[in-house]
């Protein structure tokens, strides 16, 4: 074997064991691990608040875990891949949607771009609309596929963000 294909598996196995430490963290509600897990240019993307970026990402990650602590939230996560300097897993969150008291149960697919030995772009995938009938029930149904209802949902995240923001030391 070269020691270039060694080096590309030792890097490959390296970024697969940081994503999986990512998302133990996140199945623990440990935010400061998964944020450890960022490079420090970090762009995040999601469908529920868009793109988030450096600091402002690990926020968001602080904001989730401190609001699921106590609370019936977990995860599961699977299909880690890392080739280089990319990656992808599969996860699925488990939880109570505190504004309506409704079950979700939300499948991700994500994908990772790796600079320096960390995660420098992630981009997560899923079904809005599935998300949005689980967690609003009718409202979800009804609204769900709309553009009004994605700018909406994008607003009051990014609000409610900006609101854990200020009360940060």
């Amino acid at each position: 074997m070269s020691i270039a294909l060694l080096s590309t598996i030792s890097l490959s196995l390296n970024m697969e064991l940081l994503i999986e430490t990512f998302y133990k963290a996140f199945d623990e509600l440990d935010a400061e691990t998964m944020v450890s897990c960022y490079h420090d240019d970090i762009v995040f993307e999601d469908p529920a608040f868009g793109i988030l970026k450096g600091e402002r990402a690990g926020n968001m990650w602080r904001m989730l875990c401190e609001s699921q602590k106590g609370k019936d939230f977990r995860i599961v996560y699977s299909n880690i891949v890392a080739h280089g300097d990319t990656g992808s897993a599969m996860w699925e969150a488990f939880y109570t949607f505190s504004k309506t008291g409704r079950k979700v149960h939300n499948t991700i697919t994500a994908q990772f771009e790796f600079h320096e030995g960390k995660i420098i772009k992630h981009t997560d995938h899923f079904d809005l609309y599935k998300w949005s009938k689980q967690a609003l029930g009718f409202k979800g149904l009804v609204l769900g596929r709309t553009l009004f209802f994605k700018n909406k949902l994008r607003h009051q995240t990014n609000h409610l963000l900006s609101k854990y923001e200020k009360q940060l030391p």
